[in-house]
């Protein structure tokens, strides 16, 4: 339905989420890309390893708080905000 550009813009501009979101991604890569996998399938269990030691109340927040950054990213038209 999108396009690959529209992706990356949007991407981008969504940089926002940091503090909640992106906190949980960092913290899939660096458990499952700690190191090399040899095979697609050893990664995928890492990530999913990783993504079972994520908090519910970690996840909780970043959906509870979702609707605030999307208004806030919409009325920053995209850029940056706090």
């Amino acid at each position: 339905m999108f396009g690959r550009h529209y992706q990356r813009r949007m991407a981008t501009k969504l940089t926002g989420f940091e503090p909640a979101g992106l906190h949980s991604m960092k913290h899939l890569e660096e458990k499952a890309c700690a190191k090399s996998h040899p095979t697609v399938e050893s990664l995928k269990r890492a990530l999913i390893k990783a993504w079972d030691e994520i908090k519910v109340e970690t996840l909780s927040k970043i959906v509870d708080d979702f609707p605030n950054r999307l208004k806030a990213c919409i009325e920053a038209d995209g850029g940056h905000f706090e």
